[in-house]
């Protein structure tokens, strides 16, 4: 989950994101200021993910992902309470959830589902728990560092979940529809048919009628 939270906000901003190798075990989730984001997701396994921006880092990552997208800075939102940058917020993190979830089924041979995304802006004065009914959920919380070095916070819940090997796999192929396309390019540009030489009896034939037209 941290490296798709890192590469998905890296790509689309075009910028650095970075976490912490540190993990912190937590009691519980919770939405908390200034901008909160989360979503669900249930199948093989079922949880909770949080992402809480400060107002810093959700204007930088907001702000990076439109200009990439060629946005004028002239036209983009000033405060992070805008309605418009909650829903970047909220696309961001289902982007990010596809990125996990297409993960989990390429590498572990299994299939989560997620739900849509919600998005919170919040003040300093509240804090929002999230219940997930999860089966002996455990908890945990990791920090990440934007490119100008504002933070935000990861907090992953999850079932008290093992997975045991039971047969040896190989992961499958990650499918790039863009390769598929170029590999099935033609290799040789089409000619164009030309048209066959009339033969010399078709020639006869033709001034023949011709001259019985009177032409």
């Amino acid at each position: 989950m941290c490296h798709s939270v890192s590469a998905v906000l890296s790509e689309v901003t075009h910028s650095t994101i970075t976490f912490s190798p540190m993990v912190q075990r937590i009691s519980k989730t919770c939405l908390k200021p200034d901008i909160g984001t989360f979503v669900l997701f249930d199948g093989a396994f079922s949880g909770l993910v949080i992402i809480n921006f400060s107002a810093d880092a959700a204007m930088e990552v907001y702000t990076g992902y439109l200009t990439n997208m060629g946005i004028p800075p002239e036209e983009l939102a000033k405060s992070y309470t805008s309605d418009e940058v909650g829903n970047v917020m909220g696309e961001l993190m289902n982007q990010i959830l596809g990125d996990f979830t297409s993960k989990v089924s390429r590498d572990l041979h299994t299939y989560i589902t997620q739900s849509q995304p919600k998005m919170l802006t919040l003040n300093k004065m509240v804090k929002i728990s999230i219940n997930a009914n999860l089966d002996k959920p455990k908890a945990h919380r990791v920090s990440f560092h934007t490119q100008n070095n504002n933070m935000f916070y990861m907090e992953l819940a999850m079932d008290n979940t093992h997975f045991l090997q039971m047969d040896s796999f190989e992961p499958r192929e990650n499918v790039n529809p863009d390769q598929i396309l170029e590999d099935y390019k033609p290799t040789n540009k089409s000619v164009p048919a030309q048209n066959p030489e009339p033969t010399k009896s078709e020639k006869d034939e033709a001034a023949d009628l011709l001259a019985e037209l009177g032409i």
